[in-house]
């Protein structure tokens, strides 16, 4: 494994402080469903990409941030204004984003481990 750091956030505001406090760092983020109290999310792509994703992120470069972000519950994700549409221009949960870039991975690209691998390991652009 690499010597990655990983950060588990939930909702919007969290998911800045996070950024903010990781400056000039590489960061990668993930953002899914929420979870219910058996870990189990609303989100059915999210729960099929997560094994995925955990099988890639030995790709991930050294010194880089791992933001693992859950988005709200499904009414709130759902609701067009939300901060994660509104701001960060989500469409889709599951989304693996290189912060600060156009590189993302959307819904049914997270199932694949290929592209995963390709999003952590290309140059900047």
């Amino acid at each position: 494994m690499t010597q990655c750091e990983f950060v588990n956030v939930h909702g919007y505001n969290q998911f800045l402080k996070a950024v903010a406090d990781r400056p000039g760092r590489i960061i990668f983020a993930y953002f899914c469903g929420d979870k219910d109290e058996h870990g189990k999310s609303w989100c059915p792509d999210c729960a099929r990409a997560e094994p995925v994703l955990k099988g890639a992120m030995d790709a991930l470069p050294q010194d880089s941030v791992f933001i693992y972000c859950q988005v709200g519950e499904r009414s709130y994700w759902k609701d067009p204004s939300n901060e994660f549409k509104t701001e960060l221009k989500l469409t889709g949960v599951p989304t693996l984003l290189r912060y600060g870039t156009t590189k993302k991975l959307v819904e049914d690209q997270c199932v694949k481990e290929d592209l995963l691998r390709m999003m952590f390991t290309e140059a900047d652009d």
